[in-house]
């Protein structure tokens, strides 16, 4: 016999913890940063203040960093139970001791404000430094590996405690026909069987489990300033049509 769905309320609902796989119960007490479209549901006494919020000055300043992503996010401040999701995609937490983790921006959920974000130097990806829990939606479970290692881009979630990666393309396949085609038109893509992103030194990567990226939200647009990566280029969710250019946006896997 079919028992029903499970109903939750203000008691039973998990501190801190997955009430399925596709959606995560936060046991506010004070702040978490959360980006918008992301709380499905909440109980108690819990205010949404936008980043930039006056009274919240000192907690921005010590706890976000990203102006490119700033009109993305808001503050979650009281007590009660938030209730995250993201578009029926699994979601889970994670715990930060003293460590940084750099994540796909539009993956990375939520974040306890005892964690400070930053813009990193890598178009599309935010790091998460300090000590604390984040919340973290992915296309399918996540797998930890350890370097070396190289990995499909579309498949990459973050990496955490190791140096950034670097681009590594197959030279066997640049030197063959299509290789040189496409090096001399821009014509034909990259999967990850020709282009990884290769990591070295001591850490973690996490990977989903598809080479199949969540679809991107329009997360803003990297500061027009020398000197960094991505300048000027929209970010997450959107694409600008392109001409014959081998589809850079999935060559890069951003």
């Amino acid at each position: 016999m079919n028992a029903g769905p499970v109903v939750w309320d203000p008691t039973t609902l998990p501190t801190d913890d997955n009430v399925n796989p596709y959606a995560f119960s936060v046991a506010l007490n004070g702040r978490w940063f959360l980006q918008k479209g992301k709380m499905v549901a909440y109980y108690g006494n819990i205010t949404f203040h936008p980043i930039g919020y006056g009274p919240l000055d000192a907690l921005i300043s010590a706890s976000f960093h990203s102006p490119t992503h700033a009109a993305d996010w808001v503050v979650a401040e009281g007590q009660g139970h938030m209730i995250l999701a993201d578009r029926a995609y699994d979601v889970n937490s994670y715990d930060l001791e003293e460590g940084n983790l750099t994540v796909r921006s539009g993956n990375l959920l939520a974040y306890a404000s005892t964690l400070s974000l930053k813009q990193s130097i890598i178009p599309g990806f935010l790091t998460l430094i300090g000590s604390g829990k984040f919340v973290a939606a992915s296309n399918g479970p996540v797998h930890f590996v350890e370097p070396p290692v190289r990995v499909d881009p579309q498949a990459l979630v973050g990496w955490a405690d190791c140096p950034s990666p670097c681009h590594h393309f197959d030279h066997a396949y640049m030197r063959g026909v299509l290789g040189g085609v496409r090096r001399l038109t821009g014509i034909g893509g990259a999967s990850g069987e020709e282009h990884q992103f290769e990591f070295v030194g001591a850490g973690q990567v996490l990977l989903q489990s598809t080479e199949v990226l969540m679809p991107e939200m329009l997360t803003g647009m990297v500061a027009d300033e020398p000197g960094i990566p991505g300048a000027g280029v929209p970010q997450q969710g959107y694409r600008q049509p392109q001409p014959n250019l081998g589809n850079l946006g999935r060559q890069f896997g951003l």
